[in-house]
């Protein structure tokens, strides 16, 4: 996948922004980095691309702009017993304040993604903020 920088390869900004598929790709190209024991965890993570969280997820997280929030995790950590009734644990990707954050950071959309999928699946592993760079670190593109 080649969104790596804001300009095209030929030097020119890209004609068209990414689009939910094309980050699904670079996510799951980041998911498939990750080693063992975290890549033998991740069968039932289900992961959604969409272009901004619901108005519901913002309220209950208290984030008044849709912009302030790029991923979010759903779900049972791993070591913790399922419910009955429990939802799959799924990794969402707001693809517009991804957008934004990349132009405005000029971090290559890779990397941008790769770190907020790793921050993401981290909630699944229980990992803490030190522990994710670590990962991070390990997959990175």
């Amino acid at each position: 996948m080649a969104y790596v920088a804001a300009m095209a390869s030929d030097g020119q900004p890209p004609l068209f922004a990414p689009t939910a598929q094309q980050i699904e790709t670079l996510a799951l190209e980041a998911l498939s980095r990750l080693p063992p024991p975290f890549s033998e965890h991740l069968a039932h993570v289900v992961l959604f691309v969409e272009e901004f969280a619901d108005e519901d997820v913002l309220r209950e997280m208290e984030i008044d702009d849709p912009f302030g929030l790029t991923g979010l995790y759903t779900g049972r950590p791993v070591g913790q017993d399922a419910q009955t009734g429990d939802a799959p644990p799924t990794v969402h990707l707001y693809r517009r304040p991804l957008l934004d954050e990349w132009v405005e950071t000029g971090v290559p959309l890779d990397a941008l993604i790769t770190h907020v999928v790793v921050h993401e699946i981290g909630h699944h592993f229980g990992l803490s903020d030190l522990d994710m760079h670590v990962l991070e670190d390990m997959v990175a593109p």
